[in-house]
């Protein structure tokens, strides 16, 4: 068999020879449109996404039509990994937040795969909980921490994902990423500026002093990268 070939995708990137071997004849390749909803909440996933390229939000909405975001998923890992261990309706819609490209497989095959390979549930269930782990801290940290916080951690954390130090983000979006009114969201983006940590004109960012960024971010930037270093230590590179 053929070995593994690199992937951009973290999760595909972990997967043993014969892991990957199960579903690579389902795999194919998707763009990920800029703000194209890829679910609604309580619809029924039919298949999950590896980005290559660009974020995934994932998102909440609110009973007076506020989007919250509570999530994302990017080269990092997977969209739906617990659909492939199970069959239940989605807690929360999936929307682009920065277009790209992704691998998808639909849920069945993913779920037969999963069926063969103890191995492959247990990386699924790592992702899923990696995932869920970072909905934990989002939680926290939209209750506690200030918007200049919050919006330096999302940033940051949208480069990581993305891996590009240029961003296309509206005002809009960056308000739905921390929870916060979009006024306060142009007032802390103009801060960050003058401090020369961001370069921001018409919905494009350009980070330009990360580690401006870092000390500026609260506690969840690393909080949850190390929740994920820890989840994901195990993955496998190897057949």
């Amino acid at each position: 068999m053929d070995t593994v070939p690199r992937s951009p995708n973290g999760f595909l990137a972990s997967l043993s020879e014969s892991d990957f071997g199960l579903i690579r004849p389902h795999l194919r390749m998707v763009d990920l449109a800029a703000d194209s909803v890829l679910i609604e909440t309580d619809e029924m996933l039919k298949r999950t996404y590896m980005p290559h390229k660009g974020v995934i939000s994932l998102v909440v909405r609110l009973a007076r039509g506020e989007r919250v975001q509570i999530a994302m998923v990017g080269r990092d890992s997977i969209y739906g990994a617990f659909a492939g261990l199970g069959e239940a309706p989605t807690l929360n819609s999936a929307v682009v937040l920065v277009p790209g490209v992704a691998s998808t497989i639909e849920v069945e095959p993913l779920r037969a795969a999963a069926g063969q390979s103890p191995t492959l549930r247990a990386m699924l269930m790592r992702h899923g909980l990696a995932v869920y782990a970072q909905i934990q801290q989002t939680a926290g940290c939209n209750a506690a921490h200030t918007v200049e916080s919050r919006l330096a951690r999302c940033l940051l954390h949208v480069r990581d994902l993305s891996g590009s130090n240029k961003i296309a983000l509206t005002q809009e979006a960056m308000a739905q990423m921390i929870g916060a009114r979009r006024n306060s969201v142009s007032l802390v983006a103009h801060t960050l500026q003058q401090a020369n940590f961001i370069h921001y004109s018409r919905g494009h960012i350009e980070i330009t002093n990360a580690d401006g960024l870092i000390r500026t971010a609260c506690e969840c930037y690393a909080t949850v990268k190390a929740q994920y270093a820890r989840l994901l230590s195990c993955q496998q590179t190897g057949g």
